[in-house]
């Protein structure tokens, strides 16, 4: 055992193995977070300086967006050199450095691992694509013309198009479900299903304690090649995909989601058990998201827990959260979670769900509903900032998205905007030049240093609420039981060994009050920040209010 993997296993022991079912989560984008170098793009040795501040929130672990080899042409997932740092973030040294900083704050290291597709520039793609016969030239997913000269089938590309692409060397069409730049690894081959695992170790062995798998159901396609069928016209365009781009017109039954990726999560599985305390969150995008979700977690010998972008969605109606948390605790049976309301591919929930005017009040209970939920939980930097969606204009984005369908989609550069430390230093203390992107002039009130100043801002309310959460475990570990409430709020019992609590939530810009059925006996709770008033018979909450309680009695009846 090298160095690095005793201490992957001295940082294991300081928490227990199963810290990860409930734990919080805290999204890092490395380009974005501080440049250390001064040149305009965040980088390793920036996030290491700043852990202490990641730290001081009151999060488990942190989540580090992809910062390997790579032509950037997807900014990082694109990865042209699984185990090398592209030189924009700095050095393996860098990661080894931010990794024992992070261990000695006690916090835990997750990477993304982008393993069903590389870059065109990767070596085993340049090897692939010479000829037919060449070792790897089965590495990846090709496929003959069809007698027209057409594509192999009607697959498309989430980036618009035909996910198929003409390569003139081999006279056959490569898949690619993302950039053409993006050519899929063909898991059915035993020989790449072992290389990336390999690749995988290479990152434990250095002390990470988890993965983020980036669209892990996306590793195998069906091997006969068949058509999606169409999508019903009623469902089109009520996930994450919006109706401007063609990929919502199918039901993507045979391009992912297929039955033979169990068996490979079941090998990675259980090369994380040789490493212990280190977990696996997997992204999920798929027509059926609850069914795939609950697939994929159950057991000990799959994925640990998994997300959805359910919540990622523009809907913010307490009806509607009620509604996807039911709807996943149906059908996830013995599989565990992970919530999410923004990351670095959707608009920033503040305008998302809040609008152009979203008041501070909203960040605050959004974040105590999120981190009240039952599940993990994940937090995108400059969400306890209460930042908004930056309006990036066409000539400056960055992101090949938001190019290909602008205007209707202007892309995700306006939540990946790098984060605001100081309100009057030049570039909010992200940069000495010129950022990659602009900092908007609405985000400098929200800076980090004002915020740090003022005992009632965002960002001292997570800090608060997240120290309030570990002193009840109900909220980490309990089961989740809903309570009808009148419209606009939101009730729930959380319930684990003898705790159980009342969790009650205003989502509404007006004062509500709830009326509450006797006898229901409670003990209101306090510490966490948030302020209710308990009459008989009801409760008064404050626009975008939650009350927490001790529920002494058997009886759950909200008006």
């Amino acid at each position: 055992m090298n160095d690095r993997a005793a201490a992957t296993l001295e940082h294991a022991s300081l928490k227990p193995a199963e810290w990860w079912r409930g734990g919080v989560i805290y999204q890092i984008y490395p380009r974005s977070f501080l440049d250390s170098n001064a040149d305009g793009t965040g980088d390793l040795a920036g996030i290491t300086s700043k852990l202490e501040y990641v730290a001081s929130l009151g999060v488990d672990a942190v989540w580090l967006s992809p910062f390997f080899r790579s032509p950037m042409k997807d900014f990082g997932y694109d990865v042209s050199d699984y185990r090398d740092v592209d030189p924009i973030f700095g050095t393996l040294a860098d990661f080894d450095d931010l990794v024992s900083r992070a261990h000695e704050l006690g916090l835990k290291v997750l990477i993304d691992k982008v393993l069903s597709h590389t870059s065109d520039e990767h070596p085993w793609f340049r090897a692939s694509r010479a000829d037919r016969d060449n070792a790897k030239a089965h590495w990846y997913v090709w496929a003959d013309a069809k007698a027209d000269g057409s594509p192999p089938n009607n697959w498309l590309s989430i980036f618009g198009g035909s996910a198929w692409q003409w390569d003139s060397r081999r006279r056959q069409y490569y898949l690619h479900n993302f950039l053409r730049s993006q050519p899929d690894l063909n898991f059915h081959n035993p020989d790449v299903r072992r290389q990336i695992l390999e690749e995988v170790q290479f990152w434990l062995d250095r002390g990470v304690d988890g993965l983020r798998l980036d669209t892990v159901n996306f590793y195998f396609h069906d091997l006969l090649l068949r058509d999606n069928p169409p999508k019903p016209i009623q469902k089109q365009g009520l996930d994450a995909v919006p109706l401007s781009n063609p990929y919502a017109f199918q039901q993507h039954i045979h391009d992912k989601s297929q039955p033979e990726n169990i068996a490979f999560l079941n090998e990675l599985r259980k090369l994380l058990d040789r490493y212990p305390a280190t977990t696996t969150v997997g992204e999920i995008a798929d027509d059926d998201p609850f069914g795939t979700m609950a697939e994929y977690t159950q057991g000990t010998d799959r994925l640990h827990k998994a997300y959805t972008f359910s919540l990622l969605s523009n809907d913010f109606s307490a009806a509607y959260i009620r509604e996807i948390v039911e709807a996943l605790e149906a059908r996830i049976g013995g599989g565990w979670p992970c919530w999410s309301i923004g990351n670095h591919d959707v608009t920033r929930v503040m305008t998302r769900w809040g609008g152009t005017d979203s008041p501070a009040a909203l960040a605050k209970v959004l974040m105590a509903l999120l981190l009240s939920l039952r599940g993990s939980v994940c937090i995108y930097q400059g969400e306890e900032l209460a930042l908004t969606e930056a309006d990036i204009p066409f000539e400056l984005l960055q992101d090949p998205y938001g190019i290909n369908f602008w205007p209707e989609l202007k892309g995700r550069d306006g939540c990946r905007t790098p984060m605001p430390w100081k309100a009057r230093a030049e570039h909010a203390g992200f940069s000495s030049v010129r950022p990659w992107l602009p900092i908007p002039a609405e985000h400098l009130p929200n800076a980090v240093d004002v915020q740090d100043a003022d005992p009632g801002s965002v960002l001292n309310a997570y800090r608060k609420f997240l120290a309030w959460r570990r002193e009840h475990r109900a909220l980490s570990k309990g089961t989740i039981r809903f309570i009808d409430a009148p419209e606009h709020s939101l009730a729930f019992i959380r319930e684990h060994e003898q705790q159980r609590l009342l969790c009650v939530f205003n989502l509404a810009s007006q004062a509500l009050s709830i009326p509450l059925d006797e006898p229901f006996e409670l003990e209101p709770l306090k510490g966490h920040g948030f302020t209710s008033e308990r009459r008989p018979g009801r409760i008064d909450l404050p626009a975008y209010g939650a009350f927490f309680a001790r529920v002494l009695a058997n009886r759950e009846s909200v008006g």
